[in-house]
């Protein structure tokens, strides 16, 4: 809890919906699964897909990659094609698409629970109680 109440939400309030991090790393590797790519344009590729408010930040994204490339999940190399200096390209490992498929199962189950909230959520204060809090 982020411990608001009448003074309202603080920082980084979970929720809010603030905190997609933990999302990031399925994101990545289903993107890096449809092109293989450099850090800045999965950035950009993520705020297309409309998970975050803004660019995803580059910092964690990078941090992610890192994981990923330890745990053998993606690799990277050098590229120089192009304009410019030389950019780390990112690619999925087989062993980064059986995890990919993991998170999907995960996903699934995760948002069964999310829609048996949301429908008794709703059953009790309505689907529009977001809206009148100016959300």
């Amino acid at each position: 809890m982020c411990g608001h109440g009448p003074g309202g939400h603080h920082g980084r309030c979970d929720c809010r919906g603030a905190r997609m991090e933990g999302f990031l790393q399925p994101c990545l590797l289903l993107l890096l699964y449809e092109k293989p790519t450099h850090g800045y344009e999965l950035m950009e590729s993520m705020n297309r897909l409309g998970l975050w408010e803004g660019v995803p930040d580059a910092g964690a994204v990078y941090r992610h990659l890192r994981r990923l490339e330890e745990e053998g999940l993606v690799r990277s190399h050098w590229s120089t094609v192009g304009p410019g200096p030389a950019r780390r390209r990112y690619e999925i490992t087989p062993e980064g698409i059986d995890y990919l498929h993991d998170w999907a199962v995960t996903i699934r189950r995760n948002k069964a629970a999310l829609d048996t909230f949301l429908r008794r959520y709703e059953a009790i204060f309505g689907q529009d109680k977001d809206m009148e809090k100016g959300n």
